[in-house]
């Protein structure tokens, strides 16, 4: 989806906003690591284009190994596995430059679907599985429309609707609204 153009035009963002906000980034990384032990990259697997997995990359806003500790998928306002750091960074949305890194490598694109945990695609029905058309980006239609604050069916229906309606444009403007 988008080919070749959408490709060159990450390439076109993602360079050169790794290089201007690399000493911003290491300089949240030195936070995360001063807050809380453990390493600054938090690195999980997700389904990318077509589902394939690939390793997302973000700085860790929760304690060192918060995945063991339960609670799943779901991470709350409240959960106390989230850092001092940690709530700067999500509520900043912080947390996802180092995706600047996956869009670089090619796993993700600046604007798509947000990148899914792949046990839930075999839950997908078949419309649901068209969002997996698109690499997963950074940012999205259903983030810009709500983010969290809607349901997972209206955002997997947003995500659907972005990759059936694709443009440039489209990207533009959902670039335009992620920034206000």
């Amino acid at each position: 989806m988008g080919g070749a153009a959408k490709r060159a035009f990450d390439l076109a963002v993602a360079i050169p906003a790794t290089l201007a906000l690399a000493p911003v980034m290491a300089g949240l990384a030195a936070w995360v690591r001063i807050d809380s032990p453990g390493p600054a990259v938090f690195r999980q697997r997700r389904a990318g284009a077509f589902g394939r997995p690939f390793t997302c990359l973000k700085f860790r806003s929760m304690v060192d190994g918060a995945e063991r500790e339960g609670a799943g998928l779901r991470v709350t306002e409240g959960d106390d596995r989230i850092t001092r750091a940690g709530r700067v960074l999500r509520r900043l949305s912080l947390d996802e430059l180092p995706q600047l890194i996956n869009v670089i490598r090619g796993d993700m694109s600046i604007v798509g679907p947000r990148p899914t945990v792949p046990s839930q695609i075999a839950h997908y029905n078949a419309v649901q599985r068209r969002r997996l058309l698109a690499r997963p980006g950074m940012t999205g239609l259903a983030q810009v429309r709500g983010r969290a604050s809607i349901p997972w069916s209206q955002r997997i229906a947003l995500d659907v609707e972005y990759v059936d309606t694709w443009s440039m444009a489209l990207d533009l403007r959902i670039i335009a609204d992620t920034v206000r």
